[in-house]
């Protein structure tokens, strides 16, 4: 393994338990037994009548990270209260999850394990069926996009923050239902190349393979979504003045069933989350964005984008902070 690499993988691991402690309290552990694996999971629920259905969001740690440590990472759960939102963090098997890459080492079937947490879910808590979400960063990202491929019937949206479509499974997708896209990628993103190509693996220690540029993402699931061609992307007004990075978004539609799909393209972004923490240095990851909040994005998004069904035309949700220029 190379030196920087091997420099790199260390760092990666400290900065994950450094943030793996915080919120432990709040997020309530859960396992289930899937294809003959115990899977876990931990579990936010926000304030108020747990009787009423609220959505459900389910967000995916990236390769090598853990569940614990992303509610801090994303800062999910107080959003997720304001928002009556139940938040789900699951947990992947050796840190990993089987996103579609033929690269990918360890073949779990973490479709069927999303399949058996949801059905828990359901079970087990007042979800609105209608307005269940996933999110994930990096491997997360890339799984994310692959449950869209594979349980559009269940998940309404998705959000993708630094990943794109696995390469080698874009010929396999096949939505059966349109799904809501947003997308966060950096354009200066070191491991998860933003023009697409090979994932960066860490000296063998990573899961390599290759994924789709991000243009050629939002385009596929455009066309997936029966969209309109996309407006020119928009600048967003700076935030923060002293942050180098720019926010463009763009989006396509109007779309088929209401869905629609937006790009929320950060130049000179690395491979991280916007609004989140610089969880390693910029010669690693790149820069981390604070022009742009991705999680205060993504849940009003998916507020927005209920199936054509949804429980919440009848059920009120407390409105958000409004970030300026989103």
């Amino acid at each position: 393994m190379l030196p920087i690499a091997r420099f790199a993988l260390s760092c990666l691991l400290l900065s994950l338990g450094a943030l793996a402690p915080a919120l432990a309290g709040e997020d309530t552990p859960h396992t289930l037994r899937a294809d003959g694996l115990e899977r876990s999971y931990l579990v936010h629920t926000p304030p108020g009548n747990a009787d009423s259905p609220h959505p459900l969001l389910l967000v995916f740690h990236g390769g090598g990270s853990v569940a614990r440590g992303m509610p801090r990472f994303t800062h999910l759960d107080g959003i997720a209260d304001r928002a009556g939102m139940i938040v789900v963090y699951p947990q992947g098997v050796d840190r990993h999850w089987n996103d579609g890459r033929d690269s990918i080492k360890r073949k779990v079937d973490d479709v069927g394990f999303v399949r058996a947490l949801l059905d828990a879910m359901e079970r087990d808590f007042a979800v609105d069926r209608s307005r269940i979400y996933a999110a994930g960063i990096s491997n997360g990202a890339i799984f994310v996009e692959r449950l869209a491929c594979d349980m559009s019937g269940r998940i309404a949206g998705i959000a993708t923050v630094a990943g794109t479509l696995a390469r080698d499974y874009q010929p396999q997708c096949q939505p059966q239902y349109p799904v809501s896209v947003v997308q966060f990628d950096g354009t200066a993103d070191p491991i998860v190349p933003y023009a697409g190509g090979e994932v960066t693996s860490f000296g063998g220690h990573g899961e390599g393979g290759q994924v789709l540029a991000v243009d050629a993402t939002a385009a596929f699931w455009a066309r997936m979504d029966g969209c309109a061609a996309a407006d020119a992307p928009v600048p967003l007004p700076p935030q923060a003045p002293l942050d180098p990075t720019r926010v463009f978004r763009s989006q396509w539609g109007p779309c088929r069933g209401g869905r629609a799909v937006v790009l929320y393209s950060i130049q000179e972004g690395g491979h991280t989350w916007p609004g989140g923490p610089q969880y390693l240095p910029k010669f690693i990851v790149g820069r981390a964005s604070r022009q742009i909040d991705a999680s205060e994005t993504m849940v009003r998004f998916f507020l927005d984008h209920p199936r054509a069904d949804s429980l919440a035309r009848v059920m009120p949700t407390p409105p958000l902070p409004r970030l300026a220029g989103n």
